[in-house]
């Protein structure tokens, strides 16, 4: 074996059999079976970057635990990682490939979700989404413009929230003649902007797409890039989740679905961190601009599949979010949501980059690419709540629901 490269993967602390492990889920999901290594054995992980062959991976290994490492166990572990499709090799991609044709081979995107986070049947859905808005007072006006923020939580913890913003953006749904929805990639590369012509399913039927829309917007990208990523789609619930009440706006009222073009944006850290600012990016400028275009003279509601602050020791913070800081994040998510609501891409940008994006706010790619697309708003505040993030709520996410004029 060549000098072995780890593909880019998410790595999870766990205990199995009573022992702290590491596990490697692939988001792309190419083999049927996931692995768990050592803590210790896990350390070799970092070596497997490409500059090493596996004799080298070993002595760093070996260097690192200060204890000299059986070759064979280097070399195990090595087989079983190519074995379940994760280092960067023509086999992995070959694989990747198939499994693309396979998803491109489909007429839809099949609900990735439907019987696990949520019904699967669309009266048990209905009836669920109708119990999470039961106790929501009735809306004194109609409501019709052209942004709406929505959390992508699961809907057991968001349900009420998604509730309130989804029946307020009721009336700007059924206007509509195109929904673009800007989804987290949790997967996404350093600013990739990904496509898919495949339309969304939902257990209420198909959400249609705007294939020349896409096509434009991909060309704008340049093809290579809009689709290199394309199977995060498969997965990735962000859009998903927030697709599922879109198209039960229109089951509600009994319409047919306008056309629906699901946007995945991967991570700004990059930006964050001193490698330039997304508003120079020519990229998604070229994007910008070509949605901007595509669309004038259009009824376009945007929709932001966002969640907000991830904090507490679930998510590597050194605290846990009492009272005093449960305050605290109230008063910074209120200033973030105010920018939001003004339509202020950049001064979004900059209250989140100048704290280092300590908060995580998952939702900070998406949020500001489709500001920047909008432009200047008023807005109102539909509704924000704090959800448990584990067991001892001590770790919270934060979620809002927001309406753009």
């Amino acid at each position: 074996m060549t000098n072995p490269h780890l593909r880019a993967l998410d790595f999870q602390p766990i205990h199995h059999q009573g022992e702290p492990m590491w596990l490697l889920r692939d988001p792309w999901q190419l083999g049927e079976r996931q692995l768990i290594f050592p803590q210790a054995l896990a350390q070799m992980l970092p070596f497997c970057d490409g500059t090493r062959s596996p004799r080298q991976i070993q002595a760093a290994l070996s260097e690192r635990l200060g204890a000299p490492v059986p070759f064979d166990v280097i070399s195990e572990a090595l087989a079983q990682l190519d074995a379940a499709f994760l280092l960067v090799n023509e086999r992995s991609e070959g694989r990747r490939r198939a499994l693309l044709s396979d998803y491109r081979a489909q007429p839809f995107r099949p609900p990735a979700l439907a019987d696990l986070s949520y019904p699967a049947a669309p009266e048990a859905l209905s009836a669920l989404f109708h119990g999470y808005g039961s106790g929501d007072e009735p809306m004194r006006e109609a409501w019709q413009g052209r942004g709406v923020v929505s959390p992508h939580i699961d809907y057991q913890r968001g349900g009420p929230v998604y509730a309130r913003v989804w029946r307020r953006a009721a009336p700007a749904v059924l206007a509509a003649d195109l929904v673009l929805i800007f989804g987290t990639d949790h997967n996404g590369g350093r600013g990739s902007v990904t496509l898919t012509p495949l339309p969304y399913a939902t257990p209420y039927g198909v959400l249609p797409t705007d294939a020349a829309l896409i096509d434009r917007l991909a060309a704008a990208l340049g093809p290579e890039a809009a689709f290199a990523e394309e199977l995060n789609h498969r997965q990735e619930h962000s859009i998903e989740l927030s697709a599922v009440w879109l198209h039960h706006v229109f089951h509600t009222a009994g319409v047919a679905p306008c056309p629906m073009v699901p946007i995945l944006v991967g991570s700004f850290h990059h930006f964050v961190t001193g490698r330039g600012h997304p508003s120079g990016d020519a990229r998604l400028g070229r994007f910008l601009d070509t949605l901007r275009r595509e669309t004038t003279g259009r009824r376009v509601l945007a929709v932001g599949s966002v969640d907000l602050a991830h904090v507490g020791p679930a998510f590597g913070d050194a605290f846990g979010m009492d009272a005093a800081r449960r305050q605290r994040l109230r008063g910074e998510d209120e200033a973030l949501m105010a920018s939001v609501m003004a339509g202020d891409a950049a001064v979004f940008y900059d209250r989140i980059a100048a704290v280092e994006d300590r908060n995580r706010i998952c939702g900070f790619s998406p949020l500001y690419l489709m500001l920047s697309y909008l432009g200047p708003t008023t807005g109102q505040r539909a509704a924000y709540d704090h959800c448990p993030a584990d067991a001892a709520d001590t770790s919270l996410v934060s979620i809002c629901g927001l309406l753009l004029d």
